[in-house]
């Protein structure tokens, strides 16, 4: 394994009785796609909603870059470099897909609400560097033939793309997406993943992947970690685990490269 930018260790997170997450531990290599799949309710959104600060976690540490980031706030959190995707689109329709990426750029726009209300040169300079930034997203997503097409008349697949881009205008070092095929046909999940492979290797992104679909989970991913009933109970490449008698009772069922049941 290389360098790791994530160590997650012993994370533990209850909801009254019930325990979601038990001792899970992994660590994420830089650079590289690190699928965490396992059945609906094993503990994967969990153990995301603590990495990102939306859940304190009972017992653990997070470490980013050797920094615990477990006592941190999301908006931080999300500055320091880890930004994500969700399940369910959270997109303004009224606005074009280049608005909406646009949005993420807010936290460098600081020259003030004064200064841009008097039109002063910073907040001009400011807005014309996000605007060229938005569209060298969308060019790598291959979306800037929509960038003034309202979201709302936008293809599923393309209206992903533009949530994606979003999150990459916040310049995150680590990408979370969450179920990011999910709703999409075989072909437009293959050109997604294409895409996400190619800023791995051209940026140096690392992507944390949530996935049901193990077709997508086993040709795209460096490592995999599974959880089921809160705990790890694998972890390995792609071919190790499609052989783990463990996982395939728990998850896989046949060991079909299909879609999880």
């Amino acid at each position: 394994m290389g360098e790791s930018i994530l160590k997650i260790v012993n994370i533990s997170k209850n909801f009254g009785g019930v325990k979601a997450l038990v001792n899970v531990s992994t660590e994420i290599e830089k650079g590289s796609i690190h699928a965490i799949i396992g059945p609906n309710g094993s503990g994967k959104t969990t153990l995301i909603n603590v990495v990102t600060g939306f859940y304190k976690p009972d017992g653990g540490s997070i470490l980013l870059r050797g920094e615990n980031i477990v006592d941190l706030s999301p908006h931080i959190i999300a500055n320091k470099g880890i930004g994500r995707t969700f399940q369910n689109l959270r997109l303004f329709d009224s606005m074009t897909a280049r608005e909406n990426i646009v949005t993420s750029f807010s936290k460098n726009m600081n020259e003030g609400l004064l200064a841009s209300f008097l039109g002063l040169p910073g907040i001009a300079r400011q807005e014309k560097a996000a605007q060229e930034k938005v569209m060298e997203i969308m060019e790598k997503l291959e979306i800037a033939d929509v960038a003034d097409r309202h979201v709302a008349m936008l293809p599923y697949g393309t209206r992903r793309m533009v949530e994606i881009g979003r999150a990459l205008g916040l310049e995150p070092d680590i990408l979370i997406l969450d179920e990011p095929v999910a709703g999409m046909n075989p072909a437009e999940s293959e050109n997604l993943m294409r895409i996400i492979g190619r800023l791995v290797q051209e940026e140096n992104l690392t992507i944390i992947l949530i996935e049901h679909d193990m077709k997508v989970v086993m040709s795209f991913s460096k490592e995999i970690t599974v959880i089921n009933h809160g705990e790890v109970i694998a972890q390995g490449t792609p071919q190790e685990i499609q052989q783990d008698e463990t996982v395939i009772e728990a998850y896989l069922g046949t060991g079909s490269a299909g879609r999880a049941r």
